[in-house]
């Protein structure tokens, strides 16, 4: 991998991570466009490491709430009389975070495979636009963080697992779902965020292996990552500003010509679909 390849990656990555529009899709889109092979451990590997600088980004956002529900989670096991809100939200992301952890394991073989076909990403992105139009539409919000049970959790959660399928869209996934379960749209994305730190962070680690074992090498990995943190941390103020007065079926109309777009350039023979 060029230098510049790891750094349009690391943009897209940490542009793309937190919008409802699917970093892996994109990513893999991007991948194909520059010539390289999707289906190569090694590039799948780079796919989900770079992540981890999103999703520092996101810890240093959210530095100040992570301490608090650390705090109060600890002291809750230590005191049962601590036990107050931040203490069940922390075991309430524990939860939320096992599915993905378990259908990602069982699932590998058809990740890292057949589902890596830009046929799937077009698909995904196009079939997911309408859930999230239709959960924004649906979707009383009359809900805020307080109000979020374990049901919630654990629903979103295996919601988040749909996000396995690039061109879904994890943010997609977890807000939809959180619309879905009355949430307001503010409380829906920061409960994404939360969820995505464990998730993807030990995706990262896990595929750490590939990425530095294969033909990517250590300077690309380290450059496509810083640049996905500067990016992500950029990406996350953004969206939370914008959803606190925007709807998510903003995103909806660049999705569907997004996936109408690759379909075209697969029929006409453009990019090949693996």
């Amino acid at each position: 991998m060029e230098i510049w390849q790891a750094i349009v990656l690391g943009i897209v990555e940490g542009f793309t991570e937190f919008l409802p529009v699917s970093s892996t899709g994109h990513l893999t889109i991007a991948e194909k466009l520059m010539g390289m092979n999707v289906a190569d451990d090694a590039v799948t590997g780079y796919t989900a490491v770079i992540q981890i600088g999103a999703i520092v980004a996101a810890i240093l956002y959210f530095r100040k709430d992570i301490a608090r529900i650390v705090v109060g989670l600890f002291k809750g096991i230590v005191n049962k009389e601590e036990r107050g809100f931040d203490y069940r939200f922390g075991w309430y992301v524990v939860a939320g975070s096992l599915p993905i952890a378990v259908v990602g394991l069982v699932g590998k073989p058809l990740i890292k495979g057949p589902l890596r076909s830009l046929w799937v990403v077009a698909g995904a992105l196009i079939v997911w636009s309408l859930v999230m139009w239709f959960a924004e539409r649906v979707g009383p919000q009359q809900r805020g963080e307080r109000d979020v049970t374990l049901k919630d959790v654990l629903i979103i959660g295996f919601m988040q697992c749909l996000a396995l399928v690039p061109g879904v869209s994890r943010s997609g996934a977890t807000i939809s779902g959180g619309l879905l379960r009355d949430l307001d749209r503010v409380t829906a994305t920061r409960l994404s965020f939360f969820l995505g730190i464990p998730a993807l962070t030990a995706a990262g680690l896990y595929e750490l292996k590939d990425a530095l074992h294969g033909s990517i090498g250590v300077l690309p990995l380290v450059i496509g990552t810083v640049v996905s943190f500067v990016v992500g941390y950029a990406s996350i103020a953004w969206l939370l500003k914008f959803v606190a007065k925007h709807s998510i079926t903003t995103f909806v109309g660049y999705r569907v010509l997004l996936g109408l777009g690759i379909i075209g350039l697969l029929v006409a023979g453009t990019i090949s679909a693996t």
